[in-house]
């Protein structure tokens, strides 16, 4: 079986990053994770793909005086591993528009809660602030707008009355850590697209 190739874009631990990787160990999973790319030389998740055998490379955003110069080694980088999909997975900066507009339809993000509400960062704080009794997370098509892209998978999770940003974080990461493979799985195996803006699920055959 023919497999996508695709990298994973970091900043930090690499939670999601291990369960793609776990995800990608079945045999008949649709899908290979190539690269790791991060901007952060000190991100934990580096030492995940290394213990993976997956090929790391680090491109420090600071080193770049603008977006799109960062964006472009990163795209570099992509090309030269020939990359077919990306998945970003805490990665913490915002990309320009050209870049998401060349990988249109074939980057993915996690972002922790149920988008389009509370979208940008301190997340888990926003819904507790919001006094929702429902949070979760969404896997969707990255687009130019932040946090706005056409919706893959979400999962849904009660929120407690004694919930703290920390305890609420936690119980949201095991479902990301469930519905990012499930995504990947749908996108790589070309069973939904980014069409028009809307992101499209064919039927099974």
């Amino acid at each position: 079986m023919s497999r996508v190739r695709v990298a994973v874009l970091i900043s930090g631990r690499g939670s999601n990053l291990e369960a793609l990787l776990v995800a990608c160990k079945a045999p008949d999973f649709p899908a290979e994770i190539v690269l790791v790319i991060s901007n952060r030389e000190d991100a934990q998740g580096l030492q995940v793909a290394k213990d993976a055998g997956v090929a790391i490379k680090v491109i420090p955003h600071k080193q770049y005086s603008m977006r799109e110069e960062f964006d472009a080694a990163i795209d570099d980088a992509l090309r030269a591993a020939n990359v077919s999909l990306v998945c970003e997975a805490g990665f913490m900066r915002i990309h320009s528009e050209w870049f998401v507009k060349t990988w249109e339809g074939r980057l993915l993000n996690i972002h922790p809660s149920l988008l389009p509400a509370f979208p940008g960062i301190r997340v888990h704080q926003q819904a507790l602030d919001a006094g929702v009794k429902i949070s979760g997370c969404t896997v969707h098509f990255i687009v130019p707008e932040l946090d706005s892209g056409p919706i893959i998978a979400q999962a849904a999770v009660p929120v407690s009355p004694s919930d703290t940003a920390g305890t609420l974080a936690a119980r949201i990461l095991v479902e990301e850590h469930r519905i990012y493979p499930e995504a990947l799985k749908l996108v790589a195996a070309g069973k939904v697209k980014l069409k028009n803006g809307k992101a499209v699920f064919l039927p099974s055959p």
